[in-house]
């Protein structure tokens, strides 16, 4: 598979940008012509990685996320979010539906519940006090095969 386009942004984590993080991941998949509920699904994935990395991953001491998107002459798209914060000390602990480390700020835990719904693949990556790396794989055009 060859690569067709690539991005590469990053950006305060700052609520606000939550939305900018939505918009700028919809206008790169835009040449795959998705249908309307491939680009929300994408777009909430990654609003929910990115509220992640700002709720839980710098918590309330600020960083910056990154994010890279790359899409494939297979329509697959990937979309890797990163922070420098925290990092998770259970990987499998935290993916668990209802987990949160936020339950004071009357967070679902369902974070990457909602990501793996929406997408075809999601990967975490960890380590304390170093950040982590979200990883989401999506095959556009998939959909009309089922």
């Amino acid at each position: 598979m060859n690569i067709v386009n690539e991005m590469s942004v990053s950006f305060p984590s700052k609520s606000c940008n939550e939305s900018l993080a939505r918009s700028i991941v919809a206008a790169f998949v835009m040449n795959l012509d998705p249908t309307v509920n491939e680009l929300s699904d994408i777009k909430t994935a990654v609003s929910e990685a990115v509220t992640n990395c700002i709720v839980h991953g710098y918590r309330k001491s600020g960083g910056t996320i990154y994010i890279k998107g790359r899409i494939t002459d297979n329509n697959k798209l990937t979309i890797r979010i990163r922070d420098k914060g925290c990092g998770i000390d259970d990987v499998e602990k935290a993916m668990e539906p209802l987990f949160t480390t936020a339950p004071e700020e009357e967070r679902a835990g369902l974070g990457f519940a909602v990501m793996q719904s929406f997408c075809d693949k999601v990967r975490v990556k960890s380590e304390p006090g170093k950040g982590t790396t979200v990883t989401l794989e999506k095959t556009f055009g998939a959909e009309n095969d089922r």
